[in-house]
């Protein structure tokens, strides 16, 4: 990483992880198709993580079923797209980036999606100064990230298609079944070079919103990104990305953080749940996703929180407002089920005494 990107909060996967990439790359003797930097065997390393024959190690960067990566992966060596579906903060756009990064080396060729985005966003644009003057030319086209990707044979992303508009998203349609781009102003068109592929992601909470048609939803292969299955697995990743975070934001290190993940996550996994861990307690779930994004949050700037303005070390005080805050969307239905669960649960449960005083305390 160079001496300007460490000024930069968040650089892209290919910038941060050039190392484990170049030396994934050194040692990767297996087939690669067209256009990918690496192979899909090592591909699927980079995500889950493991320890090279020179001893350089590769950190994980999705923590779950190997299977599902796999799938991805070997989705994209084909001539469908991926489409990655999940409930919000179920690492769906962390592995599009990732993914993009080890295949083509370039995360960047991204399409956000929106209800306001255009055809022209997915396809391409004009110049309109040199339009008026010229007319349309090549050289007043504004190509498009998926326009770039065709050319250079590169991962395009498309972030939460489904909030596009219907007749928008099958601008896409012609790019994924024929692999070209028409250009009528021109008379011409763009084909895609070998390697270029599509990874989309929508959240299936949208689901009825703006639905794919069938002839778009034809064109993907779908992944389902689960929540983590696991207490431990879902600590795990909690407690990585926040130590990542802490270090890109410059956040001074606060120590023995690990018992208060394990509190922030048992809250969030028992109210998304329904119930408590050992099953003994049915609860009221709240409007919210409370994902194991939101707790990434809440427990960073807890961190924050505890370095800036506590102790110097991650208390209960410094958590409870961020999960309150998470927890009660719809102060109506939502604060109910928090009074129950913490009068109900919190209030009983070992060693919680000072994490019920605090969330009591913010009334």
């Amino acid at each position: 990483m160079g001496e300007n990107d460490r000024d930069v909060l968040r650089p892209h996967a290919e910038v941060q992880y050039a190392d484990e990439l170049a030396a994934l790359a050194e040692h990767d003797d297996r087939e690669r198709p067209p256009n990918w930097r690496l192979s899909p065997w090592a591909v699927v390393e980079y995500l889950m993580g493991g320890t090279l024959p020179d001893g350089t190690v590769i950190v994980p960067k999705y923590v779950g079923k190997r299977r599902l990566i796999e799938v991805a992966v070997a989705t994209l060596a084909t001539d469908r797209a991926l489409l990655l579906l999940g409930v919000p903060g179920t690492a769906k756009t962390w592995v599009s980036e990732h993914l993009a990064a080890a295949i083509s080396g370039d995360s960047t060729q991204l399409v956000q999606g929106t209800a306001g985005t255009t055809e022209e966003t997915l396809r391409y644009g004009w110049n309109y100064a040199r339009l008026l003057a010229e007319g349309p030319t090549e050289a007043a086209l504004v190509p498009s990230p998926i326009y770039r990707s065709m050319q250079a044979g590169a991962i395009a992303r498309v972030e939460e298609l489904t909030r596009m508009p219907s007749d928008v998203q099958d601008a896409l349609v012609t790019a994924l079944s024929e692999k070209s781009m028409p250009i009528p102003e021109l008379d011409t068109e763009v084909l895609a070079t070998r390697g270029f592929n599509v990874i989309a992601t929508a959240n299936d909470r949208d689901r009825g919103v703006n639905d794919l048609s069938a002839a778009l939803r034809r064109r993907f292969n779908t992944v389902v990104l689960p929540l983590p299955d696991t207490p431990d697995e879902e600590i795990a990743i909690v407690a990585q990305r926040v130590n990542e975070l802490g270090t890109a934001l410059a956040l001074p290190p606060v120590p023995s953080s690990a018992d208060e993940i394990r509190r922030v996550v048992t809250v969030f996994r028992e109210l998304r749940d329904g119930q408590t861990a050992d099953g003994g307690t049915s609860l009221k779930v709240p409007s919210g996703t409370l994902s194991t994004a939101e707790a990434i949050s809440v427990v960073t700037n807890g961190l924050s929180l505890a370095a800036h303005f506590g102790s110097g070390e991650l208390s209960a005080d410094d958590v409870a407002a961020g999960v309150v805050g998470a927890v009660v969307r719809d102060p109506t239905h939502d604060g109910v089920a928090w009074r129950e669960y913490l009068e109900s649960v919190v209030a009983h449960r070992d060693g919680w005494g000072d994490f019920y005083d605090a969330c009591r305390a913010l009334g």
